[in-house]
């Protein structure tokens, strides 16, 4: 196993004893025309994160834009990839990289991103598991030769993602999947969209305060 990867496998402790930066990712695709889809909500994460500390998230380091907070006394990254969803990985891997002490100890990792098999307005806390064919997730656990990394799945499944998906066998209902990820979302849909927001970055500090299973038993019993 890699550095990354056991310093991946180290941040899903019962509980935070961590001192060392937390590196909170979130995925999307950079440009305008995706500002407002699905799969760009945890972009939208990292924003409402970064709105509620005061700071911006601009510095380009790791193949990301990045900002630097605090957050219960410890230093947080804020990261958005700009390889794009598919090669997500390959920006966290240098950000885990980038942002290592001079010993070498890696920083602690939290991913925030879309998931299309919940639904729009639930939020879901793993410490680890398969992609569950999210190209943004695979591609990190290739990078990082580990599927041991917490994540913060946001629903953003709905009656349109489920119509798409059901249009036909194969190539027609994977494409529907797609184009409904990467087509700007209702009103309506924001709308509840911003309330998950608002949980994610509330577990995320719950994260740096209390841990990963504090956090989980707190956010996945509301889901």
């Amino acid at each position: 196993m890699s550095e990354a990867s056991e310093r991946a496998v180290s941040s899903v402790g019962e509980k935070s004893q961590e001192t060392g930066p937390l590196l909170v990712v979130g995925l999307g695709n950079p440009g305008v025309e995706y500002v407002w889809t699905p799969h760009n909500a945890g972009y939208m994460a990292i924003d409402r994160i970064a709105s509620q500390q005061g700071v911006t998230v601009q510095n380009r380091r790791g193949k990301a834009l990045t900002g630097v907070t605090r957050i219960g006394g410890r230093e947080v990254i804020l990261a958005k990839p700009e390889t794009f969803m598919n090669l997500s990985g390959l920006s966290v891997a240098a950000l885990m990289k980038e942002f290592s002490s001079r010993e070498g100890a890696r920083p602690s990792l939290v991913v925030l991103y879309d998931e299309l098999d919940l639904a729009l307005g639930a939020m879901k806390i793993k410490e680890r598991g398969s992609a569950a064919g999210h190209n943004g997730a695979r591609s990190i656990t290739g990078s990082l030769g580990t599927d041991e990394w917490l994540r913060i799945r946001i629903g953003v499944g709905s009656v349109l993602a489920a119509e798409a998906v059901a249009v036909g066998a194969g190539r027609i209902g994977r494409r529907g999947g797609r184009d409904y990820l990467l087509t700007p979302m209702r009103k309506a849909d924001l709308a509840v969209l911003d309330e998950v927001l608002d949980r994610a970055a509330q577990a995320v500090r719950q994260i740096v305060e209390s841990g990963p299973a504090a956090a989980m038993n707190e956010w996945n019993r509301r889901a």
